[in-house]
């Protein structure tokens, strides 16, 4: 029985081993671990990039909301103060109407001074209609086209700017979403070529590197689509 051992022991030191890998061979792992690289190198700098654009695309949507937020502000400033001038003149107005009912002129016209300007050129073209002989005349200067608040045009000019700037950042958000997304698809790529190395057969790996480089290929392509900051 130990001779039989020892035979057996003897035949296989002396049998030939493949320590070294055929060239062939040698080369295909070679080319693999090289295109590993550089798909390591080239996927660094698009998660990068990618993420980089993601945090500026966040900026910019607080910017513009920041703006939104400071626009409205004033808007409704403006309209307040236009609304409250608007108001004034009218009562003004009604006021006159009762001065001149009662035939007190010099009262009615100290009330025609104290209208705004823009009501006056208003009050003006409502006279020129003849509304006290006239049914069909407008019931007052605020009807007349002539009449122009322009702290009310000013704030409505100003939502529909703050309206602008936040449908904007709205976009912003989406566009730092998109980019987020890339990186994810970047960030897998990552994972899959560090586990692609912790195989030995390289047939295994090639399959995995053929799928990296196409994630790669897609992120590239999606993030040249977008726009940059």
């Amino acid at each position: 029985m130990p001779e039989d051992l020892n035979v057996e022991i003897a035949g296989a030191l002396t049998e030939p081993r493949d320590d070294h890998p055929k060239p062939a061979k040698r080369r295909r792992e070679v080319l693999v671990e090289v295109l590993e690289a550089i798909l390591l190198a080239v996927v660094a700098v698009a998660t990068a990039w990618s993420g980089y654009q993601a945090a500026k695309w966040d900026g910019r949507q607080a910017e513009l909301y920041g703006e939104d937020a400071a626009i409205r502000v004033r808007a409704d400033q403006l309209l307040t103060l236009g609304g409250q001038q608007r108001l004034l003149d009218v009562t003004t107005f009604n006021t006159w109407i009762e001065a001149r009912s009662e035939g007190r002129t010099e009262l009615a016209e100290l009330y025609e001074d104290r209208f705004s300007p823009e009501y006056k050129v208003a009050f003006d073209a409502w006279l020129a209609t003849d509304p006290f002989s006239d049914p069909n005349a407008p019931p007052g200067p605020r009807f007349m086209p002539e009449y122009v608040n322009p702290q009310i045009e000013r704030g409505k000019e100003l939502n529909a700017e703050a309206t602008r700037l936040f449908d904007e950042g709205t976009a912003a958000r989406g566009r730092a979403n998109e980019y987020v997304r890339v990186t994810v698809v970047f960030a897998t790529v990552l994972f899959l070529l560090a586990l692609s190395q912790r195989f030995r057969s390289s047939k295994v790996r090639i399959g995995v590197l053929v799928v990296s480089g196409g994630l790669m290929l897609y992120g590239l392509i999606t993030i040249l689509m977008f726009p940059v900051l």
